[in-house]
C-alpha cells in the first residue's frame, strides 16, 4: 500500500458554506421599535451597541440615524427619521410604513437592554465566523513571505480587537463600591511585604518612594549607556519573580499574595546573556568570569546553587529582536492567559517599531509605542517598566544628572508615562578623569572617587501618584548588582 493512500483525505464541506450566519432580526426590530416610541431606551444600549452590530441594512441606517439624532438633542420618532433614510427594498412596504410597523410592535423600555445584549452578542459571532474564514483562507493560499507565526499574531490581534471593542460593562459606579476596592487594597499592602500597595521592586529606599511598582502605571527607565539600567531593571524583575506567592481561588485558580509573574521583552540582550546576569547577581561571581570559565572549584558550586533555586522562579524571557508594538502586546497577551502576569519589562522602547503607516516619522511612531504600552497596563492591569535611551546633550553639561528633556523624542514618552525614572552613575564620569598623579586636583579626584565608589543614583523625575526626589542605592559592578544602600545610622557601633 503506498503513502499517498494513507494520507487524509479532505472533507467535502461545500454543505456547510450556505449556513446562515447568527442574527435575530425579530430582536433588532423590538429593540429599534423602544427606541422609536420612548428615545429614553437608547441610553439602555447606547455605550456598547453600534450600527455595524446589527446584520440588517435598514436597521444599520435607522439605528444610526437615531443615533446621531438623540446625540445632537433632538427627538427621534418614525416623522422625524423618515427624511434621512431614502429609498430601501422592504418587500414591498415603504420606509415610512416599516418604521410605523417598529413603533406599533414596539418592546417595553425594560427589555431594551437585553435585546441591545442578543444583538451585540450575535454581531460578535458574525465577526468570530469572519476571523475565522480569513484564518482559513490565509492559510490555503499563503504567500511565500508570510510566515505561519505572524498569521497567528495577526489572527490573535483581531481576536483581542474583538474583545475589547463595544465592552457592555463598565460606565458609572457608585463611589461605595471603589471605596470597598480601595480598602482592599489596602488590606492587600498591609498583608504583602514591606506593606505596600504595588508589588516590591527589592529595594527598600526605592520602594518607600514609590509605593511599589504600581498595577497599570507605565514606568520609564532611562540612561546613558554604561549608568547600569538594564542591570537595574533585571535586578527589580528578578527580586518580584523570586519573592512569588500565590493562593489557590475557590475556582482553582491562583491568585498572587506577594512578588508576580515577570515576563521580560530583551530586545537587546540574548536570553544566554540576560540569564548570565541574574545568575552573577544572585551567585556573587563576576560576569565576565562566568562567560571566560574563569572561574573556581567555590565558584562553580555558587553558580550551580544559584541556578539549582533559580529553576522554580516565574521569570520569562522573549529575546526576539525588532518587534513591534502589536506583535508585543499579542504575546504580553499570551502569557497573561497561558501563565499569568504581575510585571511587564521591555528592554529597551528605541527597539520596538509601530505600525509603519504611511509618511509617519520617527516621533509619531514611538508615541504610538508608548500609548501602546500605556493602554496594555491598563488592560491587562500589571506595571510596564520600559527602558528607554537618553539623548547625548547629556554629556555636555558639567552635572550629566539626567532631566525629563533628556529624554530622546521625548514628547510621548513624558506624557504617557506614570513614573519617570534615571539611574546616574557618578562613578562612571569621574573615572573618566582622574587627573595626573601627585597633583592638588588628584588629590580632590581621589577623595570625589571614594564618595562615590559603589554607588548609584535612581532619580525620580515624574510620579503621579507621589514625590519626585532622588534615591541612593548600592551598585557593585563585578555582578551588576544593585541593592539598598547601608547608611551609616545604620551600621553597628564601632569599638574604639
Amino acid at each position: 500500500m503506498s503513502n499517498i493512500e494513507t494520507l487524509p483525505r479532505r472533507v467535502d464541506t461545500s454543505a456547510e458554506t450556505f449556513r446562515t450566519p447568527p442574527h435575530n432580526v425579530e430582536a433588532e426590530q423590538a429593540l429599534l421599535g423602544a427606541i422609536l416610541v420612548n428615545n429614553e431606551a437608547f441610553d439602555r444600549v447606547s455605550d456598547f451597541l453600534q450600527p455595524p452590530h446589527f446584520s440588517e441594512e435598514i436597521h444599520r441606517r435607522i439605528f444610526e440615524v437615531t443615533s446621531a439624532l438623540i446625540r445632537a438633542g433632538k427627538i427621534a420618532t418614525p416623522i422625524t427619521l423618515k427624511t434621512f433614510l431614502g429609498d430601501h427594498d422592504l418587500g414591498g412596504m415603504t420606509v415610512p410604513q416599516y418604521l410605523a410597523r417598529l413603533a406599533a410592535e414596539a418592546t417595553t423600555v425594560i427589555n431594551a437592554g437585553d435585546y441591545g445584549r442578543s444583538i451585540y452578542d450575535l454581531a460578535i459571532r458574525r465577526a468570530l465566523i469572519s476571523v475565522g474564514e480569513e484564518v482559513v483562507n490565509v492559510a490555503f493560499d499563503a504567500p511565500v513571505d508570510h510566515s505561519p507565526r505572524a498569521q497567528i499574531e495577526e489572527a490573535e490581534r483581531q481576536l483581542y480587537a474583538l474583545a475589547e471593542s463595544g465592552r457592555a460593562e463598565g460606565g458609572f459606579q457608585r463611589f461605595s463600591d471603589a471605596l470597598t476596592t480601595a480598602i482592599d487594597m489596602a488590606a492587600k499592602a498591609y498583608e504583602r511585604d514591606g506593606k505596600l500597595s504595588g508589588i516590591s521592586t527589592g529595594l527598600s529606599d526605592l520602594d518607600r518612594t514609590l509605593g511599589g511598582l504600581q498595577a497599570s502605571d507605565l514606568v520609564i527607565l532611562a540612561g546613558r549607556p554604561a549608568m547600569g539600567k538594564t542591570s537595574l531593571v533585571t535586578n527589580i524583575a528578578f527580586n518580584v519573580a523570586k519573592a512569588y506567592q500565590f493562593q489557590v481561588k475557590p475556582d482553582g485558580t491562583h491568585e498572587t499574595t506577594n512578588g508576580g509573574i515577570v515576563g521580560f521583552f530583551s530586545l537587546e540582550m540574548s536570553s544566554e546573556q540576560l540569564a548570565t546576569r541574574i545568575i552573577a547577581e544572585q551567585s556573587g561571581v563576576a560576569s565576565y568570569k562566568i562567560r571566560r570559565g574563569d572561574i573556581t572549584d567555590d565558584d562553580f558550586h555558587l553558580i550551580t546553587d544559584a541556578a539549582r533555586q533559580m529553576q522554580t522562579v516565574p521569570f520569562y524571557i522573549d529575546p526576539t529582536g525588532g518587534i513591534s508594538i502589536a506583535q508585543l502586546t499579542a504575546r504580553a497577551r499570551r502569557l497573561k492567559r497561558q501563565r499569568g502576569l504581575d510585571l511587564l519589562v521591555v528592554d529597551y522602547l528605541q527597539l520596538l517599531s509601530g505600525s509603519k503607516s504611511a509618511g509617519s516619522n520617527r516621533v509619531q511612531e514611538l508615541t504610538e509605542i508608548t500609548t501602546g504600552l500605556k493602554a496594555l497596563a491598563k488592560e491587562l492591569a500589571v506595571p510596564v517598566i520600559a527602558l528607554s535611551q537618553l539623548s547625548r546633550q547629556v554629556e555636555s553639561r558639567d552635572d550629566k544628572r539626567p532631566q525629563l528633556s533628556d529624554l530622546r523624542e521625548s514628547g510621548s514618552i513624558e506624557q504617557d508615562a506614570d513614573v519617570v525614572m534615571f539611574v546616574y552613575r557618578e562613578e562612571y564620569y569621574l573615572k573618566n578623569k582622574q587627573p595626573r598623579e601627585g597633583t592638588e586636583e588628584f588629590i580632590t579626584w581621589q577623595t570625589d572617587m571614594e564618595r562615590a565608589h559603589g554607588k548609584a543614583e535612581i532619580i525620580i523625575g515624574k510620579q503621579r501618584h507621589g514625590p519626585t526626589g532622588t534615591v541612593e542605592v548600592q551598585f557593585d559592578a563585578e555582578v551588576t548588582r544593585f541593592s539598598t544602600l547601608v547608611s551609616n545610622d545604620y551600621l553597628p557601633e564601632q569599638m574604639g
